[in-house]
């Protein structure tokens, strides 16, 4: 076996799922990858990440989650929950290197490694994503309830569930749980 075939081997049978960006574009990814998100491989190459995303919405705001960290330190993880084509999720440890820190997602290598599964099945309404997805984005329940055409009663119901779901005190608790940004970088 020469060198660049052991390199390729590696690559293709590392046991987290490893991706090549270019602008969000998957220029390259491992079968452990392809099998994680439920594709078959050489259906990726080439396509938008949104493709992993259930919603635009979702698709944008998640890649601002990582930005600064990227431009700051050129990594930067978290623990998250990925859509599969059957609709399941799947909790996964996320770690990204940007290999452009000016410009951070020009070019991400990203690996994506299951992690063990929570003892109860964990699901989250459409309406606890949104939440949640404004809280880490620092917004106040009165912002998150303008932003989604709710009452911030509403809002805050949804909060309290979500802290009650995750057995936490708070929403600094709540998104540590959920993202945990620094602890495996």
């Amino acid at each position: 076996m020469t060198e660049t075939e052991a390199h390729l081997l590696a690559f293709q049978e590392a046991p987290v799922g490893i991706v090549l960006t270019e602008e969000r574009v998957i220029r390259a990814c491992n079968a452990t990858f392809a099998r994680l998100f439920g594709h078959p491989e050489d259906a990726l190459i080439g396509q938008s990440f949104r493709l992993l995303y259930e919603t635009d919405r979702e698709f944008e705001e998640i890649r601002d989650i990582g930005v600064a960290p990227l431009r700051d330190s050129g990594t930067y993880s978290d623990d998250r929950l990925i859509r599969r084509t059957d609709g399941t999720r799947l909790w996964v440890r996320f770690r990204a290197r940007t290999l452009t820190p000016d410009a951070p997602l020009a070019r991400l290598v990203m690996s994506f490694a299951p992690l063990p599964r929570p003892a109860a099945p964990l699901a989250l309404t459409p309406r606890e994503r949104d939440v949640i997805t404004g809280l880490s984005h620092g917004r106040t329940s009165k912002e998150i309830a303008r932003d989604l055409g709710l009452s911030p009663r509403t809002v805050e119901d949804v909060r309290g569930r979500l802290l009650k779901k995750f057995e936490v005190r708070n929403v600094t608790e709540l998104l540590a749980r959920l993202t945990g940004p620094g602890i495996y970088g």
